[in-house]
């Protein structure tokens, strides 16, 4: 037969204490059960009693009534734990990110938390908090582009001469084309739920309509877009395209910031020479982030084009030129602000991954 627990006698500060333990708002839960169970003991209830009360374990009770009959309110704070030594953790961290380098097992294309744990033989719950330490996510993938043109800087030195000190009296257009744009047709409005809230969004399935080719110009002076729609970007759509900058500004030099695509490649075209008020300014190979005209696109993709619902390539090209003329209303030139450019600044940053 287990010996009974000895009764608890508490003194008026010891009783105060408890109370403003037990019913402090902020108090964590924890303390709160702990002055519960010294309170109900000092009362004469056994540990069985109090563990039915409290909806815990008889052994809990046990254990905070011994700690407090030891050693006084004191006991009821938790111990400090010293946690694992530092040279474990330091040695568990190198072989991980070792592992990381080594190929993951024969049929996966990447680690993932279960491999490397099963690899190492320690739990994935080790393994992800390790990585969110070191910050390393085993999802994310990095891309790059290096330009490798012999000519980057003069090509660069150029275009960015362009941008910052436009020639007198011309006109600087940044010039590309967004090929095969979609017209999809989506389901989409208002869906209400069950429980009375309406949502909005469009289904996974769509039909395709057809596509076509927008050729756009950015005025780098003054944000203006101009666009041309088109079927195809063979080099007579270009210099079509072309011709139509060159009736929008009458007896202007242009200076024409243009990427290395084959169409783009005019110089030795007669309409050049029809035409020697008109300068093509090449951007370096893999490096077409230096056409201001790109961060356009990207605008008109996310505002106009995605999760957007065409029925017919007359409906996107409609859209695209009310986009294009809601944009004008309140265009503003892009600020050039990168002080370096480099064709191997990147790969100097993340040579070991090049490597």
């Amino acid at each position: 037969m287990s010996r009974p627990a000895a009764r608890i006698v508490l003194s008026e500060e010891e009783r105060k204490q408890l109370e403003a333990m037990r019913t402090k708002p902020r108090a964590e839960n924890r303390y709160a059960e702990r002055a519960r169970i010294i309170l109900s003991a000092a009362q004469g209830c056994s540990n069985k009693e109090i563990a039915r009360a409290l909806n815990t374990r008889e052994a809990r009770v046990s254990k905070w009534r011994v700690r407090f009959e030891r050693e006084g309110l004191s006991g009821l704070h938790d111990d400090f734990r010293a946690g694992r030594p530092l040279e474990v953790v330091e040695n568990f961290r190198e072989l991980l990110l070792t592992r990381l380098d080594e190929d993951p097992p024969e049929g996966f294309a990447r680690w993932n938390g279960r491999l490397l744990a099963k690899s190492l033989g320690e739990s994935a719950d080790r393994v992800w908090r390790e990585l969110r330490h070191l910050g390393i996510s085993l999802q994310r993938r990095r891309s790059w582009c290096v330009s490798t043109d012999p000519q980057f800087s003069q090509k660069a030195a150029d275009v960015i001469g362009l941008y910052l000190s436009p020639p007198d009296n011309a006109i600087v257009l940044s010039v590309d084309e967004k090929p095969c744009i979609q017209a999809l047709e989506r389901a989409q409005g208002w869906l209400r739920m069950p429980d009375g809230r309406s949502l909005t969004g469009f289904t996974h399935e769509y039909k395709r309509r057809g596509t076509t080719t927008l050729f756009a110009a950015l005025n780098t002076a003054t944000g203006q877009i101009h666009a041309g729609h088109y079927k195809r970007k063979r080099r007579i759509e270009f210099l079509d395209f072309m011709d139509q900058l060159v009736a929008l500004h009458p007896g202007k030099q242009l200076h024409v910031v243009l990427d290395n695509l084959s169409s783009h490649l005019v110089e030795k075209e007669k309409w050049v020479k029809q035409h020697p008020q008109v300068h093509f300014h090449y951007t370096p190979t893999h490096a077409s982030w230096l056409n201001q005209v790109e961060v356009w696109s990207s605008i008109l993709t996310e505002q106009a084009l995605r999760g957007a619902s065409f029925r017919s390539v007359k409906e996107l090209v409609a859209a695209m030129d009310a986009f294009i003329k809601a944009y004008n209303q309140n265009a503003t030139p892009f600020q050039w602000t990168k002080v370096r450019v480099s064709q191997k600044s990147f790969a100097s940053k993340y040579s070991n991954l090049i490597n």
